[in-house]
């Protein structure tokens, strides 16, 4: 019976569907010859913006202050003796919006010398790149160690520079990179000491009882988080982290 009513219902339907037919959208990617100087100079800013969107996360980590914050908030969590508390996903978004904070007045002047003129076509895509790498050349400049600077450009076997404009980008930031690096490792092993003092003297006060089967870690766990969150922790490490920057 249930055969019978689902196909009178498919045999009234039918008619229905017939005098309107379904559309369905059609996507079609070509590439084909270029007929003017322009299609081709379109197509190649589109290139380029394409590989600037795919090398976007490597910019962020790397051309910012990502990098430091990351991994001295890695070596706090370390510090504590807590492998998984925050979770990664919390220490990342607390990076990437300190980042964003410490980044703002250098992301505005790309904005304003690069990013509006371009959009008002009153510079090309050349000059605003020109533009964009500017105050980004220059936040890298102020965070950069000397000795790391000397480094790369000896490494690069070009002439010594004159001034900081004779400095190329692909010099200058690797440098910045383990400028960053190091800066980051001397935070971490500051904020190191007091938990390792806790770690000490917990373990003399359990080994002077005789309770040596007992592990340090049982009771100096709850110190640490007591003792940083008693100084109000985060709040330091943040304060330290955005003033390290200027």
């Amino acid at each position: 019976m249930r055969r019978f009513l689902l196909c009178g219902i498919g045999l009234i339907a039918l008619p229905v569907w017939a005098q309107a037919p379904m559309s369905v959208p059609n996507v079609n990617i070509s590439v084909g010859t270029s007929h003017s100087p322009t299609d081709l100079a379109n197509s190649l800013q589109i290139v380029l913006l394409l590989t600037i969107l795919s090398l976007a996360p490597a910019i962020i980590m790397m051309l910012t202050s990502f990098a430091r914050i990351v991994v001295v908030l890695g070596f706090t969590r370390s510090a504590l003796s807590m492998q998984q508390v925050p979770p990664n996903a919390i220490l990342i978004g607390l990076a990437l919006f300190l980042t964003a904070f410490t980044m703002a007045p250098t992301w505005k002047a790309v904005h304003d010398n690069a990013l509006q003129p371009y959009l008002a076509h009153q510079i090309n895509y050349e000059s605003a790149l020109q533009n964009a790498e500017q105050p980004i050349r220059e936040f890298m400049f102020r965070q950069t160690r000397e000795a790391d600077l000397i480094l790369f450009v000896d490494l690069s076997h070009m002439r010594q520079p004159g001034s900081r404009a004779d400095i190329p980008t692909y010099v200058l930031i690797p440098a910045f990179i383990i400028s960053e690096l190091k800066t980051a490792f001397t935070m971490g092993f500051l904020i190191y000491i007091p938990f390792i003092v806790i770690d000490l003297v917990v373990a003399t006060i359990l080994m002077s009882m005789g309770m040596m089967m007992m592990p340090p870690s049982m009771v100096s766990l709850p110190c640490k988080i007591m003792l940083f969150v008693l100084v109000d922790g985060w709040s330091l490490i943040v304060k330290s982290l955005i003033l390290s920057f200027h």
